[in-house]
């Protein structure tokens, strides 16, 4: 697993959010938004952090359209209606033993009648983040 945020995407978050407070009262809006993301990843255990981590990356990473957000608490990706697309629940949350990436109906994930929408996350590698990506992009799409 690795080792977290690197110093270089920390500093490139912290830039993203001062640009986005420099952009007005909406952006300053966007801004807040995604420091109460960094601050409750920043609050979970470390292995749960360390996948949020990751997760966070993925997704801003894949679809930059999507505004991190906080949702009952945890972090989560909306659309430009406000919607949230995907969050990321850790497993301290619930007491749950794996962590756990969720779509909501937002995202453009339908496949028939029936189709994942919450997937279990124990360990992060280039499969899950591969994985991951192709759900995100398509969640958006």
């Amino acid at each position: 697993m690795s080792e977290g945020f690197s110093a270089e995407e920390r500093a490139a978050m912290k830039e993203r959010a001062a640009e986005l407070r420099n952009e007005g009262k909406k952006g300053a809006k966007k801004a807040d938004d995604l420091q109460a993301v960094l601050d409750r990843i920043a609050q979970m255990a470390p292995d749960d952090r360390e996948l949020a981590e990751r997760v966070h990356v993925t997704i801003t990473g894949n679809a930059p359209e999507l505004s991190p957000k906080t949702w009952y608490g945890m972090p989560a990706y909306a659309n430009a209606a406000g919607k949230i697309v995907v969050f990321f629940q850790d497993s301290g949350k619930f007491n749950y033993r794996y962590s756990t990436v969720g779509f909501q109906d937002a995202a453009n994930l339908d496949d028939g009648d029936m189709w994942a929408a919450s997937y279990a996350l124990l360990r992060w590698s280039p499969e899950v983040e591969k994985k991951l990506a192709e759900l995100v992009r398509a969640a958006v799409s």
